[in-house]
């Protein structure tokens, strides 16, 4: 799953440039280390249009919570609807995940994930008009030991594009959800603060 991420970047006219946005993303969605669920993050709705909206669907078939991760095995059946008309990209930077320790009661062990050094990139998103959820697949080598399960990062520009495209139908979008390879993925233990929501500042984003 992905439950926490970044963006820690500042540069909004970067990220507008890397993501082809005519415009720079919304500043408060910037410079992030601990990105939560139903946040404002920032999303690529269509080539060119980037928007702020909160990491999460409306709530599915009359359930209470609002998901912030869906499935790449199943999202052509549980959420075609989006497939076929509401992609969008996630621009993040990093994220973590959480190794559980032996000892009981002990505090889980966060690791931040980043891609090619700590490049921008997008996860593959999808996004209901009012909010946005996050596709995961099963984890590459570097991700495993951890949790078996890993977000979608689209492999690049190309990808990314195709994703948003209309001309591209559900099942050729599905293809993009494959793990990313293992050598373009870092990880490194994250400062445990990062544990508890609400908690920002980039000194999260290494173990102190």
């Amino acid at each position: 799953m992905c439950g926490r991420y970044t963006l820690s970047t500042v540069d909004g006219p970067d990220i507008a440039q890397r993501f082809g946005l005519l415009d720079p993303p919304v500043p408060e969605t910037l410079g992030r280390a601990n990105i939560c669920p139903t946040e404002e993050i920032a999303v690529v709705v269509a080539p060119g249009e980037g928007r702020a909206v909160p990491w999460g669907l409306r709530p599915f078939r009359n359930q209470r919570f609002a998901p912030i991760n869906v499935r790449a095995e199943t999202a052509n059946s549980r959420f075609k609807w989006l497939m076929d008309g509401g992609r969008c990209l996630v621009l993040a930077d990093g994220w973590y995940e959480w190794l559980k320790q032996e000892r009981k009661g002990a505090p889980r062990i966060p690791f931040r994930y980043t891609v090619d050094g700590g490049a921008p990139f997008a996860f593959a998103g999808l996004y209901d008009g009012t909010g946005a959820a996050i596709l995961t697949g099963p984890a590459n080598e570097v991700c495993a030991p951890v949790h078996d399960r890993m977000p979608c990062v689209l492999e690049g520009p190309d990808a990314e594009g195709a994703w948003l495209s209309g001309e591209v139908d559900p099942a050729a979008a599905a293809e993009l959800l494959k793990p990313l390879p293992s050598d373009r993925v870092s990880v490194a233990p994250a400062n445990p603060a990062v544990n508890k929501a609400g908690v920002e500042g980039l000194e999260l984003l290494a173990a102190p």
